[in-house]
């Protein structure tokens, strides 16, 4: 029993180091596989966007037109910007804070981009710091979140600015593709198909819609490509920025102990040692079954919806939740 024990010790210790060079995610002492999928609901691709700058149109456009269509994006302000209230207008083009509260209501993401704005490359550190807190403080006073995702003034980075952005955050938008004014609905197209056939994960990047830097020659290109999205959804994931960036790291940090059961039913163990706190994003499971085979999940005694395919049965499960029951009938 000793050497089983040693065995089944040495087995995991090793896929754990595979995991970690990315070969693998999951511990399987069984003949049917279990594994974490790529994307949510192992959706081929996904996508998301992010608007940057706090615009007016963000509020007035974009949001009641993603509220049309049942999508979510990412929405990048700069406190400095936004204004107080509709009785203190600074700044028309911009947003206001019951704006962007309302929006975060409505299930967008606020993503912090820096208080003033300030480039990474300009400032000392110190101030860059209090700028990036003070962003903070301000989304989490007027929306009651803490803003969870960080986007770079300009783009520009530094090796401690990343760091400290990075802190206490499920991840920072370090690439990008810009969808602005360069756009044209075929060259959209383009990416989206890309993006699945390499099944990746795409950001979208954008500022102003009818006016400001950047923005669409028209309109029209952006809002026929959002409902050619969603027409494709089968296919493609359009989640928030924190919720694909969380997911994405979540699966790469997370191994499954499956053990089979004499009786045929499987006991799943996640193991993660990320912070609950912040990564808070559902995992999908794909487990092989044959054919015409019934199945019954359960996690904390709570029973999981599942996706009942051909070979096999989709189920989302909490990489924290405790032991995974899959009961085969």
């Amino acid at each position: 029993m000793k050497s089983i024990n040693l065995f089944y010790l040495k087995v995991y210790v090793e896929l754990i180091f595979l995991s970690f060079l990315g070969l693998s995610n999951t511990i399987c002492f069984a003949q049917n596989p279990i594994s974490i999928a790529k994307f949510k609901d192992n959706k081929t691709a996904a996508i998301s966007y992010t608007f940057d700058d706090g615009l007016k149109e963000h509020y007035t456009l974009v949001t009641p037109w993603l509220k049309r269509l049942g999508l979510k994006a990412t929405f990048v302000v700069n406190g400095s910007n936004i204004n107080k209230d509709n009785k203190n207008i600074k700044d028309s083009t911009r947003v206001t804070w019951q704006d962007v509260k309302e929006m975060a209501a409505q299930g967008q993401e606020i993503s912090n981009h820096g208080w003033a704005h300030k480039n990474f490359g300009r400032f000392p550190m110190a101030e860059i710091k209090e700028d990036i807190l003070k962003n903070d403080s301000a989304i989490l006073a007027n929306t009651g979140i803490i803003p969870r995702t960080f986007a770079y003034p300009n783009n520009t980075k530094s090796k401690d600015g990343v760091q400290f952005a990075s802190q206490n955050r499920v991840g920072t938008r370090l690439f990008q593709r810009s969808i602005g004014g360069k756009s044209t609905h075929q060259n959209l197209e383009e990416w989206v198909n890309k993006l699945i056939a390499d099944k990746d994960w795409g950001v979208g990047m954008t500022h102003g819609i009818t006016y400001g830097y950047d923005h669409f020659s028209k309109p029209d290109i952006l809002w026929e490509h959002l409902k050619k999205v969603q027409g494709r959804q089968n296919e493609i994931w359009v989640g928030t920025f924190k919720e694909v960036m969380a997911y994405v790291t979540e699966r790469d940090s997370t191994i499954l102990q499956i053990q089979q059961l004499q009786n045929g039913n499987y006991r799943i163990t996640p193991i993660c040692k990320l912070d609950q706190t912040i990564y808070t994003e559902p995992l999908t499971a794909i487990l092989m079954i044959n054919e015409g085979k019934k199945v019954k999940i359960k996690q904390a005694n709570k029973i999981l919806k599942i996706t009942i395919n051909a070979d096999h049965v989709l189920f989302n499960f909490d990489a924290f939740g405790g032991v995974i029951e899959v009961i085969v009938k």
